[in-house]
């Protein structure tokens, strides 16, 4: 008897599972990497190969809009995809609804490599590649709020911002490698019209590869959370009753301010993120307008240079291979962002780079326009590319902390995850299609641009001006007992 309550009674003092720092940190890690290898694959077919092969419209602009709606359409998924994996992240834990989310976002990305093409079932093709890639919106809109959580929840006091940066890690090292599977793909096919050109072995089943090499990384994805247990914050909170039966309408009744702030304190972001990788891409390699007077002359073509909206003219991997460049410092400065956001705070951290943001946008008929000299071009273009990929890690960064940090445990999925989401039909969403409608207007000059971005920092810097500290909020503390109601 006495060997039975011993042994009973130190079975109900054993500490609860935790996980390993470095299995919350290759988790947090990995999955992101995973979604955003994936979103990238897409953004970078979307203006490379889509437009040729999916949207042939006869007009290479009305292509390209009609390629960048289709990768706008996740975006309005993505907040869909918030409340469903938010709704079961904060009512029965985090993993199981990380692992979904990974799931979804790899079964959708295999598909699209699978996909037949216009030429083959006409309209149809671009339905269907339509809905896979809602289903990658509505993927993503789980999966960083969970990978966010996973890492915060988990992470030492005084370290929440510097852990919070290993998911936003994943968006800088997922688009290295999703573009550098692209790059080797393009360099191993032969290029009749010279190395720095597509081939049409790339765009014959070529830039099928990245989407199909992704369902071995979620595979290692899948093994790695599989192997998760729930925070303990988490665990606190549905312990003490504080869980809700519906974090909806619970987030929206007694956190709707911070709905509002986290949208917009989110919204330079991705606006600079996008401006950075899909127009700069599309601007970078589209013909000048004396290179498409050429082609057209060669070809035997008519042409209008009136209604041609000219670019900068680089070819597509070596503009790709100075992006790369660029984002390296974006994953080096992510990084950075995490001690310097828990040392001096997240609020001021973020005014100052937001600042740097609306300066930036001002600048960049200074960086972008072409110059006589080509080498001075890309010189310029090359440092344009690295001081808006250092300010993303800067403002990026923190946000795997900030967004949490405005929610109760309880809410905290739902929360962060809606704020973060609803931010991408408003940046990411429309950060393309307008990039390139001001393009246009512009004759071609990016000046408009980057009045557009300034704009957005703008909007941001006003909603951080309007928000609290969140670098001392308690986790433990902070679950949600406190709001009263049924839902």
């Amino acid at each position: 008897m006495t060997s039975t309550a011993a042994t009973s009674t130190a079975t109900e003092s054993a500490p609860a599972p935790t996980n390993p720092r470095s299995r919350v940190i290759l988790a947090s890690l990995v999955g992101t990497t995973i979604e955003f290898y994936d979103f990238y694959a897409y953004a970078t077919a979307a203006v490379l190969v889509f437009p040729i092969l999916f949207f042939p419209t006869g007009d290479d602009t009305t292509a390209l809009l009609a390629s960048f709606g289709v990768f706008g359409a996740a975006m309005v998924a993505r907040p869909i995809g918030a409340i469903v994996f938010g709704h079961f992240g904060d009512r029965f834990g985090r993993k199981a609804t990380l692992v979904a989310s990974l799931l979804t976002m790899g079964i959708a990305t295999f598909l699209i490599g699978c996909l037949p093409t216009y030429n083959e079932i006409g309209w149809w093709a671009a339905l269907l590649l339509l809905v896979l890639r809602l289903c990658q919106g509505f993927a993503l809109g789980g999966e960083w709020s969970g990978a966010a959580l996973v890492a915060t929840e988990n992470a030492p006091k005084g370290k929440r911002a510097w852990y919070g940066t290993f998911p936003q890690l994943g968006a800088p090292i997922g688009f290295i490698i999703a573009n550098g599977v692209f790059l080797t793909i393009n360099f191993a096919l032969p290029h009749p019209d010279g190395g720095a050109q597509r081939s049409e072995a790339f765009l014959a089943w070529g830039w099928r590869v990245p989407f199909l090499f992704s369902a071995i990384m979620v595979i290692i994805g899948l093994w790695v959370r599989l192997r998760l247990v729930e925070s303990s914050t988490f665990a606190k909170a549905e312990a003490k009753g504080a869980l809700k039966r519906f974090p909806l309408g619970s987030v929206i009744r007694h956190n709707w301010w911070q709905l509002i702030l986290g949208t917009f304190i989110m919204l330079a972001t991705y606006v600079l993120f996008y401006l950075m990788t899909s127009f700069t891409l599309s601007y970078g390699t589209k013909p000048t307008l004396e290179g498409a007077q050429t082609a057209a002359e060669t070809a035997g073509t008519p042409f209008d240079p009136a209604a041609y909206v000219p670019g900068l003219g680089f070819g597509y991997t070596d503009f790709v291979i100075m992006q790369i460049i660029g984002v390296v410092f974006f994953g080096v400065f992510t990084l950075i962002s995490g001690p310097l956001a828990d040392s001096i705070g997240r609020k001021k951290l973020l005014i100052w780079v937001t600042a740097g943001i609306i300066v930036f946008g001002l600048m960049f008929t200074v960086f972008l326009v072409p110059q006589a000299d080509p080498k001075f071009t890309g010189a310029l273009v090359q440092a344009c590319l690295v001081f808006g990929f250092v300010l993303m890690g800067v403002t990026f960064g923190p946000m795997g902390a900030v967004l949490p940090e405005l929610f109760p445990t309880n809410t905290r999925y739902t929360g962060s995850a809606i704020s973060y989401n609803v931010s991408s039909i408003l940046g990411a969403a429309l950060a393309p299609i307008i990039a390139v409608a001001l393009w246009a207007a512009a004759g071609g000059s990016p000046w408009l641009v980057g009045v557009y971005l300034s704009g957005a920092g703008v909007l941001t810097l006003v909603a951080l001006l309007l928000s609290k500290e969140t670098k001392d909020v308690d986790y433990d503390e902070n679950i949600g007992l406190g709001v009263t109601g049924s839902l």
